[in-house]
């Protein structure tokens, strides 16, 4: 199991996308917000520097316009980009991380060791059993790569994000395919609070159902908390958002009766 509290509330690059109550995301504030407001995990954005650091920005290149992958740990820093690292030793052992691993067209032709897969799965052994991790990425050859290196990273939960343009019936097959531990889809995939048909005319509590039976777990980000509380409803394991406070006094008037099934 990954999420133990159903459905879990994870923060959105930390506090939130953009700069919510002055906490820029993914940033070390942004993540002690997070957890200050009562996240049990963050969601943070990884890529590589030029020199083989994991640093934490959601863009390919700086607010400037300098590519990350061709600039220094050092220079990024310089710019307010983090090191993964850094956030690591400041956040709460408690907190679980969703690393959203972000590739590179260098990591089609770089040496094998340089390549983010390769970084991210380094950056896993040093890490191991030190918190809860959820590795996904828009690119399956990462989830795919690191079920190779479970020797070396042992049993973190490896999962795969999807677009809304993918349809969640794709996404489900795909990541179960894959042999993956969860899905993490829009929440536009899961038709919340929409009169749109869903894969095949499915609900979301069918859609979830289907997920389940596969042994995936499955993370919607991005809901608003209305959304965040009908997915809940329909059986979500984990509500990836940018409102904390609202999602949390949303899900707070849940039935309780739903709660304790969820």
């Amino acid at each position: 199991m990954i999420f133990e509290e159903r459905p879990a509330i994870v923060g959105y690059r930390g506090f939130g996308a953009g700069q919510p109550d002055g906490y820029r995301e993914n940033s070390v504030e942004s993540f002690l917000a997070a957890a200050s407001h009562g996240a049990g995990w963050v969601e943070l954005d990884a890529r590589r520097s030029s020199d083989g650091e994991l640093v934490l920005w959601h863009d390919p290149v700086t607010p400037a316009g300098q590519l990350i992958v061709r600039s220094t740990a050092a220079e990024l820093a310089a710019a307010g980009i983090v090191r993964l690292a850094e956030v690591l030793a400041r956040l709460p052992a408690g907190i679980g991380v969703n690393i959203d691993v972000k590739t590179t067209i260098e990591d089609a032709t770089d040496q094998p060791e340089q390549r983010t897969h390769a970084l991210v799965a380094a950056a896993l052994h040093r890490y191991r059993g030190t918190r809860c991790f959820l590795i996904s990425s828009f690119d399956p050859s990462v989830p795919h790569y690191l079920t190779g290196c479970r020797a070396l990273i042992g049993d973190v939960a490896l999962g795969l994000i999807t677009e809304e343009r993918y349809s969640a019936a794709m996404a489900i097959s795909a990541a179960a395919n894959l042999g993956l531990d969860a899905v993490c889809l829009p929440a536009g995939a899961l038709q919340a609070r929409s009169a749109r048909p869903g894969p095949a005319d499915l609900s979301a509590e069918q859609i979830l159902g289907f997920a389940h039976r596969a042994g995936l777990e499955v993370m919607t980000w991005s809901p608003d908390p209305a959304d965040a509380l009908s997915l809940a409803r329909a059986g979500v394991d984990a509500v990836c958002v940018n409102d904390i406070p609202g999602t949390q006094a949303a899900l707070a008037g849940r039935n309780p009766a739903s709660s304790a099934s969820s």
